[in-house]
């Protein structure tokens, strides 16, 4: 007579660690943020960007007094310009991944007698230019400028002297 063959035990092991290490992973932010959730399964959501994205250079151009056309050449048309509040513009943005917010930045104008008297709102990121400025000197090192001789005008420099 045969006797039926269990699991053996280190099988067992290997899979309690295995579902401990998932039961981890779900907790992760990272794994929440790009792996979809059991309600979404198979659905794909589209990643969106919405409204007015303003950044500190562009908010650094307004000066107390200017225009509505000059405030709106500095920021863009306003995604909300009320009827009832017409001295007031918001300038509003989300951005939704997968479904979910995460990030919502809103930056509002107040003008007094159709001249820009004062703004508000949250921190704004830097400029586009500012973060490709950063990047590539992290990537290249530091950016030779115009007037930077080089290692061939350090050379002659050296045999100058």
């Amino acid at each position: 007579m045969r006797r039926a063959h269990l699991r053996p035990p280190r099988t067992l092991a290997a899979t309690l660690v295995a579902a401990v290490a998932l039961a981890t992973l779900a907790g992760c932010e990272t794994m929440q943020t790009y792996m979809p959730t059991l309600g979404s399964f198979g659905v794909y959501k589209l990643d969106i960007n919405q409204g007015n994205y303003i950044t500190q250079d562009m908010a650094d151009r307004l000066r107390v007094g200017q225009t509505r056309a000059q405030v709106r050449l500095a920021l863009g048309t306003p995604l909300v310009q009320s009827a009832f509040r017409d001295n007031r513009w918001d300038y509003v943005y989300e951005f939704v991944r997968q479904g979910k917010r995460v990030e919502h930045r809103q930056f509002t104008v107040y003008f007094v007698d159709d001249k820009l008297a004062r703004w508000e709102g949250d921190e704004m990121p830097k400029s586009v230019a500012d973060l490709n400025k950063a990047a590539a000197e992290r990537t290249m090192g530091r950016m030779p400028q115009a007037d930077d001789p080089g290692w061939l005008g350090w050379l002659v420099d050296l045999f100058k002297k």
